[in-house]
């Protein structure tokens, strides 16, 4: 089975969905940085989502999902795909919720990560990615015992519940000319651009992939959805091989721009951000503040919001970087 719902989404979801998270998920703060607004002759905010539970955006949508379910799927329990943070938020959702988790994670995973899976109280089934699909394995999971698949994007909501994020930067900072957003499989951007769009009319959401990544973007210029295979990127958040047809039809209605950074773009960014803000950033999380640096926009004047969408560092794979 899969989670039940229409097939697109709306504000009303993601006000919905705030509803569901109110007191359960962190109303993570919003940044700022004298010396951020002077580098870039801008004013801009920082929605740090690093610093929500289990140290991502995942968490927003895992849990809006997870909490729809009825009470015959909330029994069955749950089974997800991810080898990092959607992997964590389902499992630490579901324990919250009384709801079994199992995550199929690749073995080559990050330690680090799967240890977090498992101690959220989630049944982790490794796999070979060499060898085998992980789509395909929770598929076959969800059939044999009857178990709930949360997809880590590509459903409404899901997509709702990171909206949310956007929702509250908006609500605490007011009107904003633009928001920068990380882009992986969507998710979090098409949410965010729904939430956007309402709340701050006439502002402009841009979508911020790795060079290396550029499906979406790619997708956006030419109207029609396109893939890429593997991307090598050090942004492993944004390693998806393309939007969904849930989240991509939504990019197309609600997000402005797209662009891509390089993995040497968004590493001097994410340094800088440890440096200059001491908040600890993953590197896909550094991605919308990339673009913004390296100048992707005529930022000058500007209101603007950036969604720092996670913090799970991996310091032994980073360390090289140092």
């Amino acid at each position: 089975m899969s989670v039940g719902g229409k097939l697109g989404a709306d504000y009303s979801d993601v006000a919905a969905a705030a509803g569901r998270l109110a007191g359960i998920a962190h109303r993570t703060p919003v940044m700022t940085s004298k010396t951020v607004d002077a580098r870039t002759a801008a004013t801009v905010f920082f929605k740090c989502e690093n610093l929500q539970r289990m140290g991502a955006f995942k968490f927003r949508g895992a849990y809006n999902a997870l909490s729809l379910l009825d009470e015959t799927q909330r029994r069955a329990g749950v089974v997800a795909f991810s080898s990092g943070n959607h992997a964590q938020a389902v499992a630490l959702a579901g324990r919250l919720l009384g709801i079994p988790a199992t995550i199929v994670m690749p073995s080559n995973a990050p330690a680090v990560k799967l240890e977090a899976t498992k101690g959220y109280g989630a049944k982790v089934v490794t796999y070979d990615p060499k060898t085998q699909n992980r789509e395909q394995i929770a598929a076959d999971l969800a059939d044999q015992r009857g178990l709930t698949v949360i997809p880590p994007f590509n459903h409404p909501h899901i997509l709702a519940g990171q909206g949310t994020a956007a929702q509250e930067l908006i609500e605490d900072t007011g009107p904003l000319d633009y928001l920068l957003v990380p882009c992986g499989g969507g998710g979090l951007i098409s949410g965010c651009a729904i939430a956007a769009n309402h709340l701050s009319p006439g502002i402009r959401v841009v979508g911020v992939e790795p060079a290396a990544g550029d499906d979406v973007t790619r997708s956006f210029k030419t109207g029609v959805l396109q893939s890429v295979h593997n991307p090598d990127t050090i942004a492993d958040g944004a390693r998806t091989s393309s939007a969904g047809d849930v989240t991509f039809p939504l990019i197309m209605q609600h997000v402005r721009e797209m662009h891509t950074v390089t993995d040497g773009e968004l590493v001097r960014a994410m340094f800088y951000l440890w440096e200059r803000m001491k908040i600890v950033v993953e590197p896909t999380g550094a991605l919308g503040a990339a673009a913004l640096f390296e100048g992707k926009i005529p930022a000058r004047g500007k209101r603007i919001g950036i969604i720092i969408s996670g913090g799970n560092v991996d310091f032994k794979n980073l360390a090289h970087l140092l």
